[in-house]
C-alpha cells in the first residue's frame, strides 16, 4: 500500500470517486438530451481513462493531434474525430494509414485544406470524412455561421472528389470569458450554450435549404465543458445537435470552479507539492515556495483572480486555504504569497487545484489514482508529447 505523502513531489493526483462521478454525470446529460458523447481526450491523453469513458457510454473519441489519434487506434479505439484542421501531406498520409482500423474524421475550414485532402485521398484510392468547422462566436478557426459565403464553401467542398462531408463542428471557446456586465455566472453559461446550439442549428438549416444537408444524415457537433453545464437540445427545420465533445469535465479545475461550472468537491485532479522555502517580507507578509512551477502548472491562470491554482487547506473536503495565493511561477518554483503569517512550514506537502487541468496532465509522464490518502493505481499519460 502506498500513501500520497510517500510519493515524490510534485505529483498529479486524481480522486477516483470524483472521476467516476464526473464521467457518469456528463454521460447522463448526453442520454437525457439524446446526443452522442464524444469526449475530447486532449484533457487526459490517457488510454485507460478513454476506456472508462467508452465503457460508460461514450460513442467515439475526440483528439486534437494526429499523434493522439495514432495512440488511440493502436490501443484498439475505432472511431476518432480530430477537431482540428489538417493541412499537411505528412499528417494526411498518417491518417490514411489508420483508415483500415478506424473511422477517422477531421476538420476543414479553408478551400486550400479541403483541396489538399481531396487530392491526397483520391490519389490513395480512399475517401475521407470531414467536418466543416464553424465559428459561432469564439473568433478562432471556422467559417462564419451566418455568412452566405459559408454555404457556398460547403457546396464547393461537397463537389471535391474523395471527400464526404459528415457534418459541421464548432467549439464555443468564448464560454471561458465569464459573465458580462450585470450577468450572473449561470446566465453567462446559458447564454453561450444557446448561442453555440442555435447558431449551429441555423447554419445546418441554411445548408438544408441549399440542398446540401439532410437532418437524418448531418452530424452537428458542439461542445466545451462550460457550455455543456446547462446544455439543452433543440430542433430547427428537423436538425438537432447530434454530438457533444467536452473534455475538461472529467477533472474540472480552478477555472471551471470560477466560471460556476463545478464546485470544488467536483474537482478530481490536484497537484501534490512540497514547501521548499519560506521567507518573511518587511511588511510582515510571507512568501512560500513550492517545488512545482511552470513545468507543472504551466502559465495558464484563472482569469478572475490571475492565480495559477488554488491551495487546499483540507483536500478531503476540498476546502481552499485562506489567504494563500499561488500568484506566480518560475520554471521549477511555485510562488505563494501570504498576507500574514503562513501556516505552511518547510517540508509540508500541500494540494493545489490547478487553473487548467488539461495542460498540467501533459507536463508529466503519469498521474496517480487515489482514494482518500491512498494511492490505488498509477496511469500513463499515453499520448504525452504527441504535438503533431
Amino acid at each position: 500500500m502506498t500513501w500520497i505523502d510517500e510519493l515524490p513531489t510534485p505529483a498529479v493526483l486524481v480522486e477516483r470517486s470524483r472521476l467516476h462521478d464526473n464521467i457518469a454525470r456528463m454521460q447522463a446529460l448526453a442520454y437525457q438530451q439524446e446526443v452522442a458523447l464524444r469526449p475530447h481526450t486532449k484533457t487526459h491523453k490517457s488510454v485507460r481513462l478513454a476506456l472508462m469513458q467508452q465503457e460508460a457510454g461514450a460513442r467515439g473519441l475526440t483528439v486534437a493531434k494526429v499523434g493522439e489519434a495514432e495512440v488511440l487506434v493502436e490501443a484498439g479505439f475505432d472511431d476518432i474525430r480530430l477537431a482540428y484542421p489538417i493541412v499537411s501531406q505528412d499528417k494526411l498520409s498518417r491518417l490514411q494509414r489508420l483508415a483500415d482500423r478506424a473511422r477517422i474524421s477531421f476538420c476543414v475550414d479553408t478551400i486550400e485544406a479541403a483541396r489538399l485532402a481531396s487530392e491526397s485521398y483520391d490519389k490513395a484510392g480512399l475517401t475521407c470524412e470531414v467536418m466543416v468547422e464553424v465559428d459561432v462566436g469564439y473568433g478562432r478557426c471556422g467559417v462564419y455561421w451566418d455568412d452566405d459565403d459559408s454555404v457556398r464553401f460547403v457546396n464547393e467542398v461537397a463537389a471535391l472528389p474523395a471527400l464526404h462531408i459528415a457534418g459541421i463542428l464548432t467549439h464555443a471557446g468564448h464560454s471561458y470569458n465569464g459573465p458580462g456586465e450585470s450577468e450572473s455566472k449561470e446566465q453567462a453559461l446559458r447564454r453561450v450554450m444557446a448561442e453555440e446550439r442555435d447558431n449551429m442549428l441555423a447554419f445546418a438549416a441554411a445548408l438544408g435549404r441549399a440542398g446540401l444537408a439532410r437532418p437524418d444524415s448531418l452530424e452537428v457537433s458542439v461542445g466545451s465543458t462550460p457550455s455543456m453545464r446547462y446544455f439543452e437540445n433543440a430542433e430547427v427545420d428537423g436538425f438537432r445537435i447530434t454530438e457533444i465533445r467536452p473534455g475538461n469535465y472529467v477533472f474540472h479545475d480552478a477555472i471551471q470552479e470560477a466560471l460556476g461550472v463545478c464546485t470544488w468537491e467536483q474537482c478530481a485532479l490536484t497537484v501534490n507539492a512540497s514547501v521548499i522555502s519560506r521567507h518573511r517580507n518587511d511588511d510582515g507578509s510571507e512568501r512560500v515556495f513550492l517545488d512545482a512551477g511552470k513545468k507543472v502548472f504551466t502559465s495558464d491562470r484563472v482569469p478572475s483572480s490571475g492565480e495559477l491554482g488554488t491551495l487546499l487547506y483540507n483536500p478531503r473536503v476540498m476546502e481552499p486555504l485562506p489567504h494563500a495565493h499561488l500568484h506566480a511561477a518560475s520554471e521549477e518554483h511555485g510562488w505563494v504569497s501570504v498576507p500574514g503569517g503562513a501556516t505552511l512550514l518547510v517540508g509540508d506537502q500541500v494540494r493545489v487545484v490547478p487553473a487548467h487541468a488539461c495542460v498540467v496532465v501533459n507536463m508529466l509522464d503519469v498521474f496517480h489514482i487515489v482514494d482518500g490518502d491512498e494511492v490505488v493505481d498509477t496511469w500513463e499519460v499515453s499520448s504525452r508529447g504527441r504535438v503533431n
